[in-house]
């Protein structure tokens, strides 16, 4: 029985032993074999692997895919004029060399990006300091993108990595530069709406004196013609009268006396103070067109 657990024992041991010596490398990972704390080897192909027991030798894995170091902070840098900039910016980079990766910076990544962040903040800030915004926010920023990176090249070797591309996510003004400009913009803006009100109130004025210029003509010439019509009314009238009382000039003597006392006799209102023996009572004194008055005197 003692023998039996033994042999069980023994096998056991030699299972753990021999797991320990054994490895999977991914695709996506170096393996980095370790002996008494100094690299043996850096395996790159993916597969299973063997290596000696612990503490004889460990295994530490890093990424091989492509990382992302994104902008820390966000600090202002001048333009050649003198402009605040913010600018986002992004850098992928991948492992090449895992031995100058690990001598440089150990495992984590924390620690390389914490000292390659300086290095691009400063490749930046040197490329942007010598164009002007408009270059910057336009015409040249793949052109500052290019350099950049191009200035990084060199720089990553020492850490063991390729810089596989840098972006400009985003620029824009500092927080005071953004007020005045904007404010600038508020101003431009009520400054052109105060033109076009301006402008509008000058056509609407134009239009107005335009429409009344156009109504008094239209007026002045209807008066014109309702004049000109009555009078040829009144002169036709004229002739039709002459001639009706040219025929009988005692009845139209007595018909114009007729129509004097209904325009005169109108209101029961009116007071009139006239003399009797006026000619004005004639037509009643002498009782009609064939009175005495109408008689031719001798």
């Amino acid at each position: 029985m003692n023998r039996i657990v033994s042999v069980v024992l023994g096998l056991l041991i030699l299972f753990v032993i021999a797991s320990s010596t054994l490895f999977v490398v991914d695709q996506r990972q170096f393996a980095v074999v370790y002996s008494l704390g100094e690299i043996k080897e850096v395996v790159t192909e993916p597969g299973l692997k063997f290596k000696l027991p612990p503490p004889l030798q460990n295994v530490v894995f890093l990424d091989r895919r492509v990382q992302t170091l994104d902008s820390p902070d966000s600090r202002p840098i001048f333009t050649a004029e003198k402009k605040s900039l913010v600018i986002d910016w992004l850098v992928k980079w991948r492992i090449v060399d895992s031995r100058q990766y690990i001598r440089n910076s150990g495992t984590s990544l924390r620690n390389l990006e914490a000292r390659l962040s300086p290095i691009v903040q400063a490749a930046l800030n040197e490329e942007v300091t010598k164009r002007t915004v408009r270059a910057v926010l336009a015409t040249e920023r793949e052109k500052v993108m290019q350099d950049v990176r191009k200035r990084l090249e060199e720089e990553a070797k020492q850490f063991g990595i390729e810089i596989v591309d840098v972006r400009v996510k985003r620029v824009d003004f500092a927080a005071n530069i953004t007020e005045s400009v904007y404010n600038r913009m508020k101003s431009e803006r009520a400054r052109v709406a105060n033109e076009l009100r301006s402008t509008g109130s000058a056509e609407g004025e134009k239009i107005k004196a335009d429409a009344d210029k156009q109504r008094e003509i239209i007026t002045a010439e209807a008066y014109r013609d309702a004049q000109k019509i009555m009078g040829e009314g009144d002169a036709k009238a004229s002739a039709l009268y002459s001639e009706a009382f040219g025929r009988d000039p005692a009845f139209a003597q007595f018909y114009r006396s007729l129509d004097a006392y209904q325009r005169s006799f109108r209101n029961k209102s009116d007071v009139m103070v006239l003399d009797p023996s006026s000619q004005f009572f004639n037509a009643m004194r002498n009782g009609g067109p064939g009175g005495p008055a109408a008689a031719p005197k001798k």
